[in-house]
């Protein structure tokens, strides 16, 4: 992985989790909060369309991959906060 490609990684994260978080209406997230949900969520996502045996390509694939999971991820989050 070359920095290019951690840098692109790292801002589709961000944007994902500032999607994901606005969606979730989870406010009071400061920079670094959105940037590791939007991470996560990337995985979460990959993890979740693999199973599903659904591929996205490309750099719009990857940022709807990740909102995607972001969002699962501060869903579950939500759920565990409760008990």
């Amino acid at each position: 992985m070359s920095i290019t490609d951690l840098i692109i990684f790292l801002i589709v994260g961000l944007i994902a989790g500032w999607i994901a978080s606005n969606l979730m209406k989870k406010k009071g997230l400061d920079i670094v909060g959105m940037l590791v949900v939007g991470v996560v969520g990337s995985f979460v996502g990959k993890f979740l369309f693999n199973f599903l045996n659904i591929s996205l390509k490309g750099l719009v694939g990857s940022l709807i991959t990740a909102i995607i999971g972001a969002v699962v991820f501060l869903f579950i989050v939500g759920l565990i906060k409760k008990l």
